[in-house]
């Protein structure tokens, strides 16, 4: 509608694309199931359809959502609807000047309506303005393809009409007609993001300066939906972030908005044609010759008529119609790309020029019909007579060439139906290359389209040009170019002629009347044949649309970002997406699939990266394109596998997987910027979800093996039901053969599976009946399987009486009679049972009647379960047959059977900065492949798992367990979690789930897991010393207590050892880093017995390499040991003068009689008692206790023991030696009272008179004292020097120094002085053989290479005369026959000198 009359300008408001947001606020409506509250209210998500919504709808500010009329001031009511979510942005190329109502650009007699004509349209003719724009062109072709589509499926009746999309003022019925609203509000169905949404748009059309609307429209002018539904799926292709050389559409398509379909994208190459003819050829319709009997006899339906004016001719296919729809797009040139795809880009425009289309005008085309031969049937041979048929000659060609026979290639087309054929492209002469295409091949020449070019100055000048003169000459020169369009034809017989070369003119020619009443008008799909060499070039994608209403089985998930944002960040051009103010959308889903057969699934992911109205916030955008990867999956490997699906989209796109039979557990992980959705559909049953939902999937047996496993089972009651038919029970032994030995397996391990086969059966037997065989139950079985190995299989009852008996024939030699002796009971023993099988298994006799009685009443057991007892027998067969074997297709998917347990618990007490949450003792009971996994709300949760025999804990990745095959052992393995506290979360949970490759899965120690520990907490000052011990702590237990270590320092970087000492022996210990812990450690009792391990209880040790000797009485003296490593623990000022402190206060502690007088700290500091445990867990309640403070700020440690067991263990600080030192004085005291008070007065009377002294010789020296006037006046009052470091150590017991202790010592230091002096000798004396030793190698090395120099000279020598030899010899036979030489030629000579003279006689006669 390029011209309209009665232009309005005043009444055009001009609205800028910036200001929409600063005009109208925002909405914040969103679905309430994937959104959360903080997203309503910062996103305009389009809420999902709800018809109920529609019927409710306002559609007019004077009325209420009823449709009644509202009460109240009419004042503020606005006359027109504004979208609040501001103007639709356009295209860079159609440049908005104004905005405009219908009744201010509609001006006929006709009234403004949405729809007028509802049998067809034409979206070309008056919108030939806007095909400047790929945004418009894919729109208008998409319209166009699904329009065809819908017609091609159901003739009768249209399943798909553009405009049901559009609702105004009408309630959602089937086949509804919306009406034009005065008020300019509409609401249009889309699907988006994995739902049907409603898009509100109103009726406000843009213009540019030359009043050219810049919304498709039909030839109707008084028709509104084309204009609305292209204004709203605009609105949906802007949420597509766009690059430099994405254009204007990328790979956002229009089809799934307006149908729900699914495209699946795929790039057309060179290298895979074959792929895609394939493909092709499967999908749509094959071209085939019409059969002329069945032509004349079928009447014309109506399906023909339609597919005829659509374009899409069905004659001559051949198929049922496609369930798909099949497309290929081409996208335009951009200057953006390397300039090594110039010349593909060249050769592409080349082509396509050839059949009728132009790289200007990229669009989405259809895909319709393949051809594999030619357009016209080859001529009938002559008829031939029928006596010439009886006795045919056969043709023989006499030539003396050989004879070549030449192949032609096949013809393969591709029919492109196409909406811009021949759109502004001049036609030229047919080029040479298209000629000799033509000659090639009869019948391709008239069907394809006339080859066109384009000039270059009309390119350049169309790319110089601004977007509205390129417009407007666009619109020209198309109309120019059509009319002049010729058809060149190598052939002029009519029945050639290209039929869509002839409707292309007539559709072109026709006048556009586009202010007069609207007419019916054909749609302008035309038809052309590609060939499959030039497919790859002309197009660079193959776009395939499925329907996923088609298949059974759907499932669909939709996730959006919740976290708020600021309000800057929304407001802002700049698009909502991927930078640093957010967060990407992640998640994890797991797919579980299982068929017999192979199977396929398509994986669709729609991705939201930004959200924006703006085409430079589009343009300007740096996104990241969502990521959907699938990759197998398996809970008992921590590795990760290759992905073997990957998807990247920045809007939406599927892709198909195909899996082989069996089973198969997939994870899905998918990362977008704002929001995701998925979806997956097939035709296989699929199950999909979280953990929880796939592992209980996982511990049932699969499909193969379920169907393995009836299999046998049918096989094996045949052949127990003709148990005593002499004809049907060796036909159904030998099918119970094939069905569970497999044919590709040799004699030798035939029969091993027999025996295998063999064991299982008796164990599914004892298992359904719940006991073990019975002798003739046994035998019945063996007729029944023809098992002769009876002593493998005999009753352990008979074999302990038979072990028992001979038990005296165990230690000597059995002489050669009593061998012989044996081999023959030997023999008698095993034929008679031999013979006593074959009668029983023979039918007709007496013992096969009892053995079938018997099988009667064992194998209804059986049947009563028997989907468990088959599954116990293929696993036993599966399990003994060696664990490489692979004999069946269902050991393939063991990888994925999982058996799993869960433990949880319940955090209560987290007032502790550390604690224990779960710890347990797990016995394994057979070999097993096991995983633990945690999952809590604690995210510094931790589990070990520590072997209880050797003390070595299991290898971590990340703070997670690796997968370990867990050995039976005697003391079980100790599963233990510790956390810190988190002040962020609130009686947080915790769960362990034990996921193993069996059924065996490890079992607790104890039926009741103990849940509550109790810690005892202890906390002191960290004083140095030299043996660099931080602290020492006695524990005593009762019982037998298991507990667990854990040390701390304030100083994160110390390295420290945490020991516990039995006796002053190393036991065990632990070193770390400002925090260690021991997990697990048993504190044995004092007892006064041997040392055995009772049964079923742990065993009375700590390591297996610390096995303590059997005594009558074993005492246990355990201390607690935490010691400073490479003395790292360095104080500062302040903490040194803290520690000096704590240490005067040590020593005044020692003293027994602290007089008042004593002199007391500068600074008041708490008294460093001994820290009293704080116990939490069961005992917190019945008793406080008040723990004493500790500065943090000075260094400091902790020390934490956590047991169940809090009654049977005790513990305390070591002070032996306190007690000691405390004790002797006590006994100085008591030996001499007074000696205390005594030795202090004697220490305070010499400190004061060394301190006159000091004042003496300062009064003697003034100028001393003068140069240390300031020193002394600023110094401190005397501080007692601390001498310990310079007195000797002293001894447990006071001794005096006499003349014997002296001599001891004498002979002490002599001893050291000699041994000193006889390493030294030793030493010089060996490296004076040392040396010797290297003198005598030097010269045996001269020696050898002397020896090896005369040897090569002698050898060099041997080796001259030989060649000196040889030479003279060759040199003499040289001679000799040159010698020969001479005397044959003169004796040749001499004999022929006779017959010159006769010659000569003769001539003198």
């Amino acid at each position: 509608m390029s011209k309209i009359k009665g232009k309005r300008e005043t009444s055009s408001s001009k609205v800028s694309i910036s200001d929409r947001h600063a005009k109208n606020g925002v909405s914040a409506t969103a679905s309430t199931e994937s959104l959360g509250g903080s997203w309503k209210s910062k996103f305009p998500i389009w809420p999902e359809w709800n018809e109920a919504d529609i019927n409710k709808e306002k559609w007019d500010s004077s009325k209420s959502e009823d449709g009644k009329p509202s009460k109240g001031s009419t004042a503020n009511v606005h006359p027109f609807f504004e979208d609040p979510e501001g103007k639709v942005p356009l295209p860079m190329v159609l440049r908005v000047h104004s905005w405009k109502r219908p009744n201010e650009f509609i001006t006929n007699t006709k009234m403004p309506s949405v729809i007028e004509n509802q049998s067809t349209f034409d979206l070309l003719s008056p919108n030939e303005h806007l095909m400047c724009s790929e945004l418009i062109r894919w729109i208008i072709s998409e319209i166009y393809i699904l329009w065809a589509h819908s017609k091609s499926m159901s003739p009768e009746q249209c399943t798909w009409k553009p405009w049901e999309h559009i609702y105004s003022l009408c309630k959602v019925i089937k086949g509804h007609v919306p009406l034009y609203n005065n008020y300019g509000k509409y609401v249009v169905k889309l699907y988006w993001m994995g739902c049907w949404r409603r898009v509100t748009v109103d009726d406000s059309m843009p213009f540019d300066e030359s009043n050219k609307l810049l919304l498709p429209a039909s030839t109707c002018p008084s028709e509104l939906w084309p204009m609305l539904l292209a204004k709203a799926l605009i609105k949906l292709a802007n949420t597509n972030p766009l690059s430099e050389t994405s254009g204007e559409v990328g790979e956002f398509t229009f089809i799934p908005a307006l149908t729900g379909w699914v495209p699946e994208i795929s790039p057309v190459k060179s290298t895979g044609l074959d792929k895609t003819w394939d493909f092709l050829r499967d999908t749509i319709l094959t071209y085939s010759y019409p059969d002329e009997s069945a032509a004349e006899s079928r009447p014309p339906t109506a399906a023909s008529s339609v597919l005829k004016d659509c374009g899409l001719n069905e004659a001559n296919s051949q198929g049922k119609l496609p369930d798909n729809l099949v497309c290929a797009g081409f996208y335009p040139f951009s200057t953006q790309k390397m300039s090594s795809e110039f010349g593909q880009m060249a050769k592409s425009s080349a082509v396509l020029r050839q059949y009728g289309l132009s790289l200007m005008y990229s669009h989405v085309v259809l895909l319709t019909r393949t051809r594999d031969c030619p357009l016209e049937p080859p001529p009938k041979p002559p008829p031939v007579p029928r006596w010439k048929l009886i006795r045919p000659r056969k043709e023989i060609v006499i030539s003396d060439e050989p004879q070549q026979f030449s192949l032609s290639e096949p013809e393969l087309f591709i029919e492109v139906a196409s909406l811009f054929l021949q759109f502004g492209i001049k036609s030229s002469p047919l080029p040479e290359m298209h000629r000799r295409q033509g000659q090639s091949a009869q019948g391709r020449r008239s069907y394809e389209a006339p080859l066109v070019s384009i000039a270059e100055s009309e390119e350049a000048g169309c790319r110089g040009k601004g977007p509205e003169l390129y417009a407007t000459e666009c619109s020209t020169n198309s109309l120019n170019n059509t009319a002049k369009t010729e058809v060149i034809a190598e052939h002029k017989n009519k029945d050639n002629e290209d039929i869509s070369n002839a409707r292309l003119r007539s559709a072109k020619e026709q006048p556009r009347t586009s202010q007069e009443p609207c007419a019916p008008v054909k749609p302008v799909l035309h038809e052309t044949w590609v060939e499959l060499e030039d497919f790859a070039s002309c197009f660079q994608n193959l776009i395939v649309f499925h329907k996923p209403q088609i298949y059974p089985h759907h499932f669909h998930t939709c996730h959006f970002l919740t976290s708020v944002l600021p309000k800057s960040f929304l407001q802002s051009e700049s698009c909502a997406a991927a930078g640093p103010e957010c967060v990407d959308v992640r998640g994890i889903h797991y797919l579980c699939m299982d068929n017999l057969q192979s199977s396929q699934i398509f994986i669709s992911l729609s991705a939201l990266l930004l959200w924006t109205n703006s085409a430079e916030g589009r343009k300007g955008a740096h996104f990241s394109a969502a990521v959907l990867m699938v990759q197998p999956y398996s809970w008992k490997n921590l590795q990760c596998k290759l992905p073997i699906l990957t998807i990247k989209t920045s809007c939406t796109k599927a892709a198909k997987l195909h899996l082989p039979p069996g089973r198969h557990v997939l994870r899905i992980y998918t990362t977008s910027a704002l929001g995701y959705s998925i979806r997956l559909f097939s035709e296989t049953p699929f199950v999909i979800g979280d953990e929880d939902a796939i592992m209980s999937k996982m511990t049932k047996s699969s499909l193969h093996f379920t169907a393995l496993a009836s299999s046998i089972l049918m096989a094996f009651s045949k052949v127990v039901a003709s148990f005593c038919d002499v004809d049907e029970c060796p036909a159904a032994r030998r099918a119970l053969l094939k069905t569970y030995c497999p044919q590709n397996v040799n004699a030798m391990k035939n029969w091993e599976l027999c025996m295998v086969f063999n064991s299982a059966v008796y164990n599914m037997f004892s298992e359904a009946l719940g006991r073990r065989l019975t002798a003739d139950e046994q035998l019945a079985l063996q007729a029944l399987t023809l098992d002769t190995s009876f002593l493998a299989n005999e009753p352990q009852s008979d074999r302990g009486l038979l072990s028992t008996s001979l038990k005296n024939w165990r230690d000597r030699e059995p002489a050669e009679e009593e061998e012989k002796a044996a081999a023959i009971i030997q023999a008698g023993v095993k034929g008679h049972l031999t013979r006593k099988i074959f009668k029983a298994a023979k039918p007709g006799t007496p013992e096969n009647a009892r053995a079938a009685q018997i099988l009667s009443d064992m194998w209804p057991k059986v049947e009563s379960d028997a989907e468990k007892h088959t599954a116990r027998l293929l696993r036993y067969i599966i399990e003994n047959s060696g664990k490489d074997a692979e004999l069946y297709p269902c050991q393939k998917d063991n990888w994925a059977n999982i058996s799993y347990a869960d433990y949880s618990t319940q955090i209560q007490d987290t007032s502790s900065s550390w604690f224990i949450v779960f710890r347990e003792v797990f016995l394994v009971s057979n070999e097993i492949l096991l995983v633990p996994k945690v999952s809590s709300q604690l995210s510094s949760c931790v589990l070990h798992v520590i072997n209880n025999d050797t003390g070595e804990e299991l290898n971590t990745v990340f703070n997670n367990v690796v997968p370990y095959v867990y050995h039976p052992n005697q003391l079980g393995y100790t599963f233990l979690a510790e956390a810190v506290s988190e002040s962020s979360t609130t009686n947080p949970t915790w769960r362990m789930r034990l996921i193993g490759s069996n059924e065996s899965l490890p079992k607790p120690a104890n039926e009741k897991s103990v849940n509550k520990f109790t810690l005892k907490d202890f906390k002191d000052y960290y004083i140095p010393n030299k043996y660099n011990i931080i602290c020492r702590h006695i524990v005593e237990v009762t019982t037998n207590v298991l507990s667990t270590i854990q040390f701390e320092t304030s100083k994160s970087d110390v390295m420290i050892r945490v020991s516990i000492l039995d006796h002053e022996k190393d036991v065990t210990s632990r070193t770390g880093m400002g925090h260690v812990m021991i997990p697990v450690f048993f504190f044995l009792a004092n007892v006064d017995e041997k040392n055995q391990d009772k049964p079923g209880g742990p065993k009375q040790r700590h390591q297996v390499d610390n096995v303590q000797p059997p005594t009558e009485t074993t005492s246990h003296k355990y201390v607690v040991q935490a010691e400073v490593l490479y003395e790292g623990w360095d104080l500062d000022e302040s903490q040194l003068d803290f520690v000096h402190t704590l240490q005067d206060l040590e020593k005044s502690d020692l003293r027994v009689n602290p007089s008042a007088d004593t002199p007391t700290p500068l600074t008041e500091q708490p008294k460093p008692e001994t820290p009293k445990p704080k116990e939490r867990g069961k005992g917190k309640g019945s008793s406080k206790i008040q723990e004493p403070t500790i500065d943090q700020s000075k260094a400091h440690w902790t020390l934490r023991l956590v047991t169940d067991k809090a009654e049977d263990m005790k513990v305390r600080k070591d002070t032996e030696r306190r007690d000691e030192i405390k004790a002797l004085k006590r006994a100085w005291e008591t030996a001499e009272p007074g000696r205390a008070a005594k030795a202090l007065q004697l220490r305070l009377k010499f400190l004061k008179q060394f301190k006159e002294n000091t004042e003496n010789t300062e009064n003697k020296d003034p100028a001393a004292s003068k140069s240390n006037e300031k020193v002394s006046s600023s110094s401190s009052p005397f501080v007692p020097m601390d001498f310990t470091p310079f007195i000797r150590q002293e001894k447990d017991e006071p001794s005096l120094y006499s003349a014997q202790i002296e001599e001891l010592q004498m002979s002490e230091c002599m001893e050291k002085i000699q041994s000193y002096r006889l390493v030294r000798e030793n030493v010089l004396e060996l490296r004076k053989k040392e040396e010797i030793h290297r003198e005598k190698l030097k010269i045996h090395q001269r020696d050898m290479y002397d020896n090896m120099q005369a040897n090569l000279w002698v050898s060099r020598r041997k080796l001259m005369e030989v060649s000196a030899v040889y030479n003279v010899s060759t040199a003499l036979d040289k001679e000799e026959l040159e010698k020969q030489a001479v005397v044959e030629d003169e004796q040749n000579a001499s004999s022929q000198q006779p017959a010159k003279p006769a010659k000569n006689t003769g001539k003198k006669k």
